[in-house]
């Protein structure tokens, strides 16, 4: 269910930093794919030198090497503070094995990381989630949902978008889409770091149900994925909300 913390507050309160010390990784990548990748890389200790590195980086375009190869030359080339290491795993992303895609994609978020880091002199902070986000704003799958059971009403879903369309952009957030399904809504959004999440649809609910306590005062929320219909009824049901 809904959480009282706030991202923003936590990083300023451990880590002292401010907004432009914060990148937030755009794309949508499994966390089993994200952990597996930083695993890797933590781990990592190149047992060649930079220059080694960077003459055989065109290696990875080499259509016979291996995907667990290519998966080490992108960790390789990450793990150094070049440009040109950047320039080719910028270059691969444009014609990446499928398979290879997201790895591609967090290296090449880790090699950024490290020029600018080591440019600016001041530490950088990557936040990363399964779903993404879009400059300091992240991802989110809300669910709200009928305390009984019931399903909702044409008026009621009209008035729950609505809300929704008032309050996000007034909290400088971004609506992207509203499933109904039955007893529920499916809501994707982008929020800023710095909002309160729990104030901020709470909000939502609280102005709907001032026309009907159709909504239940809590809800689902995550920025792990997109959680199917048979997800969020196995939630709703081991929760005992009907």
């Amino acid at each position: 269910m809904s959480s009282n913390e706030n991202i923003y507050d936590k990083l300023l309160e451990y880590f002292g930093l401010e907004e432009e010390n914060i990148s937030i990784l755009e794309e949508t990548i499994s966390t089993d794919t994200q952990i597996e990748y930083f695993e890797f890389s933590r781990n990592f200790k190149a047992g060649r030198s930079e220059d080694e590195i960077l003459r055989d980086k065109d290696h990875i375009f080499d259509s016979e090497l291996s995907v667990d190869h290519k998966k080490t030359a992108l960790v390789e080339l990450a793990s150094i503070n070049n440009i040109t290491a950047f320039r080719t795993i910028e270059k691969y992303l444009n014609q990446p094995n499928n398979k290879l895609y997201d790895w591609a994609c967090l290296a090449l978020q880790e090699s950024k990381m490290h020029l600018e880091s080591s440019l600016l002199d001041e530490s950088k902070v990557l936040i990363t989630t399964g779903l993404g986000g879009r400059g300091l704003k992240l991802r989110y799958f809300i669910v709200m949902f009928t305390p009984d059971g019931s399903a909702l009403t044409t008026i009621q879903q009209k008035i729950l978008c609505k809300e929704l369309n008032y309050f996000l952009p007034k909290h400088g957030s971004e609506l992207e889409n509203v499933i109904f399904d039955d007893c529920f809504a499916s809501i994707l959004a982008m929020v800023p770091i710095r909002i309160n999440l729990q104030n901020l649809f709470h909000q939502v609910i609280s102005e709907c149900n001032q026309l009907g306590n159709y909504l239940y005062p809590d809800f689902i929320i995550t920025n792990l994925k997109i959680l199917t219909t048979e997800e969020v009824r196995e939630l709703l049901q081991n929760n005992n909300i009907f």
